[in-house]
């Protein structure tokens, strides 16, 4: 591929230099003015719309750092460890809920830590409902896809499995250790 110094005086020797192979110079690779005003006018509609969207939301708008601290400093924000300051921040977080997008951007900001705390002490805190022995058993049964006649091995008979999960019978203690061992929960779930 050769090179060929083009027509055009210019101070630079290389600013003019094309290919000689045919293929485009610089100069003709001008953005077409009509082709980029479509371009333009197909997207800016969109764009304007994605802002005003953004501007709409009080999470992307900046906080006030003074504001802000004094949410911070009468709400007093911690690690939620009891079911008494459970309900202390739960009662504390309702106002700003029921402002629902009326919140300024510091309210929200407490609203999503407070939020944030809750949900990491109810992760770490499960509440386990207490069951009688026949509800946790059909329980079992139903999450694992399991059928009164899979317990066989553990009761016995189909009666008396049928008389346990329908409540008739009561599961004794030994058939609570095999029911525990089976499904892999401890036994006192079952007396």
């Amino acid at each position: 591929m050769g090179y060929k110094r083009s027509r055009l005086n210019t101070s630079s020797p290389t600013a003019n230099t094309t290919v000689v192979a045919g293929k485009k110079t610089a100069r003709n690779r001008r953005l077409n003015r009509r082709k980029y005003a479509e371009l333009l006018s197909s997207t800016l509609p969109r764009i304007i719309e994605n802002e005003t969207e953004l501007k709409k939301t009080a999470r992307n708008r900046r906080l006030n750092r003074r504001k802000y601290a004094e949410l911070l400093s009468s709400t007093l924000p911690r690690i939620i460890e009891n079911e008494t300051e459970l309900g202390q921040v739960s009662e504390s977080i309702q106002p700003l809920l029921d402002k629902g997008t009326r919140r300024t951007p510091e309210e929200e900001a407490l609203c999503r830590l407070l939020l944030r705390l809750i949900d990491d002490y109810q992760q770490s805190h499960p509440v386990i409902p207490k069951l009688k022995p026949r509800e946790a058993l059909e329980a079992l049964l139903e999450a694992r896809s399991l059928r009164q006649a899979d317990l066989l091995p553990i009761f016995g008979s189909r009666s008396r499995v049928s008389d346990a999960v329908n409540g008739k019978r009561e599961i004794s203690k030994a058939q609570a250790r095999k029911l525990a061992e089976f499904f892999s929960v401890s036994p006192d779930l079952f007396i």
